[in-house]
């Protein structure tokens, strides 16, 4: 592989790995006090791109017909009606090329399956116990009081995470799964300052579809980015991109962002803390 094709290679596993988990339907709410200490929730779904549509589509599954080709004089040029004996080394000829390709086809599913499972840290998207193997690891982590599958990579859960901002904090972070698009993210500055981010929080270019997700996109059960994301503060609001700005909350200031197909661009604040 040249290093052209080596940097391709390795853009695209880390653009599939990042796309990996997305949110769904949902509720989320972030409470952050001027004192440093936060509150944050989750609840809703969230969809492993990789299982969300295994299976092949109809394209992918349709049988190549063999077609005889003309049969002409090698030395003339001239066409003439093909003999059984020409027909059959053609029949012969479509049938290795024909099995060639499905050895090819199968060699290249296998390297991608192994990839992906190498992204989702060990779980094979083939297995039929990936989900709840996906579903036993989240629950072992601090912070997620629910996890249940509802098929074709969809989980409908409960997260919950109180600490003080002495550091960082993202959302979702996941035991051997670090390549992900942050639902949210929390930034401490020196400054005094917090920082809100919601990258997932968008359709389109921040969250692009998995292969398998794109796949089930059209179908009316398909997961959708549907959800409600709320920022309650005592401290001061610097920025923030909602549509009405800060209201009145008995917390502070409450901020508020409807998140869907239309929405322009992910949520974003800067809270100023106590000094």
């Amino acid at each position: 592989m040249n290093t052209r094709n080596a940097i391709a290679a390795l853009a695209t596993g880390l653009l599939l790995a990042a796309c990996m988990l997305l949110p769904g339907r949902f509720a989320s709410d972030l409470a952050v006090r001027k004192d440093g200490t936060f509150t944050f929730h989750y609840k809703g779904e969230i969809v492993l791109a990789p299982l969300a549509d295994p299976s092949p589509s109809s394209k992918d599954e349709e049988q190549e017909e063999f077609v005889a080709a003309p049969c002409s004089n090698e030395d003339t040029g001239e066409e003439h009606d093909c003999s059984a004996q020409e027909l059959a080394k053609q029949k012969a000829d479509w049938a290795g090329e024909q099995e060639k390709r499905r050895a090819d086809k199968a060699r290249e599913q296998e390297k991608s399956r192994k990839a992906v499972a190498s992204m989702m840290g060990g779980i094979d998207p083939a297995d039929p116990r990936a989900a709840q193997e996906f579903a036993d690891r989240l629950s072992r982590q601090q912070g997620w009081k629910s996890v249940v599958s509802k098929g074709k990579g969809l989980f409908e859960v409960e997260y919950e995470a109180t600490g003080r901002l002495d550091h960082d904090f993202t959302f979702p972070t996941i035991e051997r799964l670090p390549l992900v698009v942050p639902f949210v993210t929390v930034i401490r500055r020196k400054d005094g300052t917090v920082r809100v981010d919601a990258p997932a929080f968008m359709p389109g270019g921040s969250t692009p579809q998995m292969p398998g997700l794109g796949q089930a996109a059209g179908k009316d059960n398909a997961p959708k980015l549907d959800g409600h994301f709320t920022v309650v503060t005592d401290g001061a609001v610097l920025a923030n991109n909602t549509d009405e700005g800060p209201q009145a909350d008995a917390g502070g200031k409450r901020l508020d962002w409807k998140i869907g197909a239309s929405t322009p661009a992910a949520p974003t604040a800067l809270i100023k803390l106590a000094p």
